[in-house]
C-alpha cells in the first residue's frame, strides 16, 4: 500500500474510534483502540517504534518513540490535550527526518469535531 493508502485507512480508523470513544480519554487508549483496529485489517504496524537520533556517528540513546508506524511508511502520533502546540507539530517532523518516512498524521482526540484534530505532514513541510 501507498503512504496515501496507508493514510485514508487511518483516517477512517480515526473517525471511528473518535465516533465510538469521544474526547477525553488518556492517549494510551486511543492507541490501543487504533492498533485493535489494524489487527483487524490486517495492516502491519509496530506501536512505540524506537526513533534512533545520530550525531556524528554516535548513535545517541534518547528515548524517542513514534506511537505507531503503519508498514514502515506511516508515522501516527496520537495525543489527547485541550490544543496541540507548535512542538508538537516540529516533533512529528523530527521523528519523521530520523526514521526516513515521508508521512505522518498527527491526531488529536480531544477535539469536537476529529476532522479539526488530524494533521497530515509531509517531510520537509515547514511551519
Amino acid at each position: 500500500m501507498t503512504e496515501n493508502e496507508l493514510a485514508k485507512i487511518a483516517v477512517d480508523i480515526c473517525f471511528r474510534i473518535h465516533t465510538t470513544l469521544g474526547p477525553g480519554l488518556l492517549e494510551s487508549v486511543y492507541e490501543a483502540a487504533f492498533a485493535y483496529e489494524l489487527n483487524k485489517r490486517g495492516i502491519a504496524y509496530t506501536r512505540q517504534q524506537s526513533i534512533v537520533a545520530v550525531y556524528e556517528d554516535v548513535v545517541l540513546d534518547v528515548g524517542f518513540r513514534a506511537d505507531i508506524i503503519m508498514e514502515k511508511k506511516l508515522i501516527i502520533e496520537l495525543k489527547s490535550v485541550a490544543h496541540l502546540e507548535r512542538v508538537h507539530h516540529k516533533t512529528v517532523l523530527t521523528y519523521m527526518k530520523l526514521a526516513g518516512i515521508k508521512l505522518a498524521l498527527l491526531v488529536n482526540f480531544n477535539v469536537d469535531l476529529i476532522k479539526d484534530g488530524i494533521h497530515r505532514k509531509i517531510l520537509g513541510e515547514l511551519l
